[in-house]
């Protein structure tokens, strides 16, 4: 690499300053986080806890001129925690957006929101999801080698060697430790309380 002068350098020094180091407490943090996540998963699976559908949403589109409705097609199976899905694969993902699958109904519609939510309900239908399940999509993985570099993949933020989740999009703020939140939520999943 040259300088503004034209003298060589060492890469070494330039990709040193264009590159933060990585700390070591972030990537324990996210080691251990993915380790969470993965007992979470087993205790789940053994447990039998309720699971829904994670989906991807296909926008409605002509193909050959002929017009074909939106439908969402099944990627897989998650337990919803909250703000976080986890798959059966030892992965997690933000919660995206949530509907339970329904055909679609003629009724007059006075929202503009309330007909895009029976547009989604119906689109999980045609997709081939059962009538009464519930549906995640517009979900993104949580990806922890990005926890470890950048200190933040999804809802999960690492602060001071920890990690945390943050329970609400709209308030930076509101976070709370991942294992307390992730043993919560899979306590209530995997053992609900009476008739709940």
């Amino acid at each position: 690499m040259t300088d503004a002068a034209g003298s060589e350098k060492p890469a070494s020094m330039t990709d040193a300053a264009a590159t933060a180091p990585v700390s070591a407490a972030a990537i324990a943090a996210a080691a251990g986080a993915r380790r969470l996540v993965a007992d979470a998963v087993a205790e789940l699976r053994s447990a039998g806890a309720r699971q829904e559908t994670l989906a991807e949403l296909v926008p409605e589109r002509r193909v050959l001129g002929i017009p074909r409705a939106a439908r969402m097609t099944p990627v897989g199976r998650v337990w919803r925690l909250g703000v976080l899905l986890l798959d059966e694969d030892g992965g997690a993902w933000d919660t995206g957006r949530v509907v339970r699958a329904e055909r679609a109904a003629r009724k007059s519609i006075t929202s503009e929101s309330v007909a895009e939510q029976r547009a989604l309900r119906a689109a999980a239908v045609k997709g081939g999801i059962h009538e009464g399940e519930t549906v995640a999509f517009d979900a993104s993985p949580v990806d922890f080698d990005a926890l470890a570099r950048d200190a933040t993949s999804g809802p999960l933020v690492v602060r001071d060697g920890e990690v945390f989740v943050r329970w609400s999009p709209a308030q930076p703020d509101a976070l709370s430790p991942f294992e307390r939140y992730l043993a919560d939520r899979v306590g209530l999943l995997a053992h609900p309380p009476e008739r709940a």
